[in-house]
């Protein structure tokens, strides 16, 4: 019983590989062929390597998040589930550096006996697909140590992340990177495999525990976190097949769009199941049965999913592909008007579902709050809105796409992320609005999400992030280094790197003003007057580098922005001090908004201390006692008389 899912996972593979025409025995004469034992062992190997990346995935996360723990440790139920996790872990890891030899025989259509070495070391450390297997080699291998490593919460808690990480890289490299309109494709298709394998894994891990005498509150904090990866599993599914299928009419069309509809079909059935069974058999005799059952299905859309990655998509049968459109993700825009620039939308995944996720958790809260009768300031609340909207237009409107083709709109974006959207954002004081309305657990050995905050908030990485010249030099050293060497170049090419790119720009101005002018708790106790100073460097910094790129005759990463420069465009040049000229101007309104609330609070707080030693002194005067201040002022007169006489 325990091996069903297996079973079905791999007879559906296999019949799906057939149905979409993924294997082919017949040999055509002059055309190379990889042979009968890659055609069938690449998907085979895929499937082993997903199926321990989801258990991987499930016991760490069990272990860390789901059970109760033991104090600062795991419990003895979750220390079991880690040392099983080790195992999973080498394995994956093994198979993953496996798959790097299959996929090289496929995309060199070499059978595996003829691969020289240098070819397989040439794709794993040269060509994305080999350099993202190799990376999910080493991450699942960091997480076979880390489950050995220790019994500590926190220590199986980054193991969890890690693995939930380790399952991402081949999305990000896949016929999806390389295909029109990957800015949704990519982020689509890594939201719906890391919500299917925390979906999945969770669910393995669940059965494991079975017998735990807390299972029940195990189970229902599952419930809670499978209903919010079924619905990021279908969404995202939708979005990436609406991508991969081209058009509605090729779901009944094609073959690729008949096994989207039974994947389809198997989520749906197997999110109705597992809701009813956990709500009314937690603690029935047949709960284990309907539990697997449901594993079957899911390892059944497993099988699916791996023959879709090896069934062509009829979206990209007809014309041959545009090497310009394969690089930015769309066709190249025309020349830009204010229409075009708020107008054309670039659809990103990742950004959408930050967007509506971040408003609608954020509106949530104030919710509750405001049933439990406890006021919460507008302003903040209007503050994080606009900053998410702002976050939104300029990652998916049209100003997105002409950033990657112009270095001038680039700088825009930039200076928008990293200074406006993060100051509006610091001051939703989100971190405040969580601590106040997430509920602690009914028991105190579960740490729900409002532990792990304060435990984040209180660990020796964000005391040291939290430091003003932390802040200040990450915000200053990424602006420098992006630039003034070929890092840009890098990432603007791939997806990934992008979009890590934009997600850096945000965090990195998030953390400096969230220490210069933020609210919420963590912060460190600095005097406005200092963090006035480290304001005025970031602004002398930011000017600096302006000046420096206005001087520059060097066209910074040419090798992107040539192979992408439109033709009504001006020069390279002309444009990059375009660009550079906005950047040393953008600054100046925010910097003087964030520079007047700084004064504004410096001069509090001098009043609050003079109110507190007027204080002092009238209470030293009702007393009879002297004060600090009065003491002090007899010394300093005692001292100014001595001097006179001498």
């Amino acid at each position: 019983m325990r091996t069903a899912p297996i079973a079905a996972a791999i007879a559906v593979l296999i019949g799906a590989l057939k149905f979409g025409g993924a294997v082919d025995d017949s040999v055509l004469p002059g055309i190379p062929s990889p042979g009968a034992t890659t055609a069938w062992g690449l998907p085979a190997v895929t499937l082993l390597a997903n199926l321990l990346g989801v258990l991987t995935v499930g016991l760490t996360v069990t272990a860390a998040f789901l059970l109760p723990g033991d104090g600062a440790s795991v419990a003895a139920r979750g220390w079991w589930l880690l040392r099983r996790t080790t195992w999973l872990a080498l394995a994956w890891a093994l198979t993953s550096a496996t798959l790097i030899v299959f996929t090289v025989s496929d995309v060199l259509a070499v059978p595996i006996g003829q691969l020289s070495r240098p070819a397989v070391v040439s794709f794993a450390s040269d060509i994305s697909q080999g350099q993202a297997l190799l990376l999910q080699t080493g991450l699942a291998l960091t997480v076979a140590v880390l489950s050995r490593a220790g019994t500590s919460r926190g220590l199986a808690a980054v193991a969890a992340v890690i693995a939930m990480v380790a399952v991402l890289p081949p999305a990000f490299t896949g016929h999806a990177a390389g295909a029109g309109d990957h800015q949704l494709a990519v982020t689509s298709l890594a939201v719906h495999v890391l919500a299917a394998a925390l979906w999945v894994g969770g669910l393995a891990g669940l059965l494991l525990v079975r017998r735990h005498r807390r299972f029940a509150d195990t189970a229902g904090r599952y419930s809670r976190l499978a209903l919010g990866c079924f619905m990021a599993t279908a969404i995202s599914g939708v979005a990436s097949a609406v991508v991969r299928l081209g058009d509605w009419g090729a779901l009944g069309n094609s073959r690729y769009g008949v096994l989207v509809l039974l994947k389809v079909l198997a989520l749906v059935v197997v999110g109705v199941i597992g809701a009813v069974h956990r709500r009314r058999a937690l603690w029935a005799e047949s709960f284990v049965r309907l539990a697997m059952g449901e594993l079957v299905v899911l390892g059944a859309a497993i099988g699916l999913a791996v023959g879709l990655s090896r069934t062509a998509a009829p979206a990209g049968e007809e014309d041959a592909p545009d090497p310009l459109v394969e690089l930015l993700g769309f066709s190249p825009p025309p020349a830009p008007t204010a229409v075009r620039m708020v107008g054309d939308f670039l659809p990103d995944f990742f950004f959408v579902a930050a967007v509506v996720a971040g408003i609608g958790v954020y509106l949530a809260g104030v919710r509750r709050m405001r049933r439990a009768g406890h006021d919460w300031p507008p302003s903040r609340t209007v503050s994080w809105i606009a900053g998410l909207l702002v976050l939104g237009a300029f990652t998916l409107l049209g100003v997105a796409k002409y950033a990657y083709v112009l270095f001038s709109v680039h700088m825009v974006q930039h200076m928008v992320l990293s200074m406006v959207v993060p100051i509006l954002l610091v001051g939703g004081a989100p971190v405040t609005l969580a601590l106040r309305t997430l509920h602690r657990p009914a028991d105190p050995q579960v740490r729900g999400a409002r532990e792990w905050l304060l435990l984040i908030l209180h660990s020796r990485v964000v005391r040291l992030l939290a430091h003003p010249l932390v802040a200040l030099g990450i915000y200053v050293v990424s602006l420098y280094g992006l630039y003034l060497g070929d890092l840009l170049a890098t990432l603007m090419r791939y997806h990934l790197g992008h979009l890590a790119m934009l997600v850096h720009f945000v965090l990195a101005g998030y953390l400096l003003f969230w220490v210069l002018i933020g609210v919420d708790p963590g912060r460190r106790r600095v005097h406005p007057a200092m963090l006035t100073v480290v304001h005025f460097l970031a602004m002398a910094a930011h000017a600096f580098f302006g000046f420096v790129l206005l001087q520059s005759t060097t066209v910074i990463a040419a090798g992107w922005y040539t192979s992408v420069h439109p033709v009504w465009a001006s020069s390279l040049l002309a444009d990059q001090r375009l660009g550079a000229g906005l950047a040393w101007a953008f600054g100046e309104l925010p910097a003087v908004v964030i520079m007047l609330l700084l004064v504004r609070r410096w001069i509090r707080s001098d009043e609050r201390e003079q109110a507190r030693l007027d204080r002092a002194a009238d209470r030293a005067e009702a007393s009879g006692d002297e004060d600090d201040l009065a003491r002090y002022n007899a010394f300093l007169a005692e001292a100014s008389a001595r001097t006179g006489k001498s």
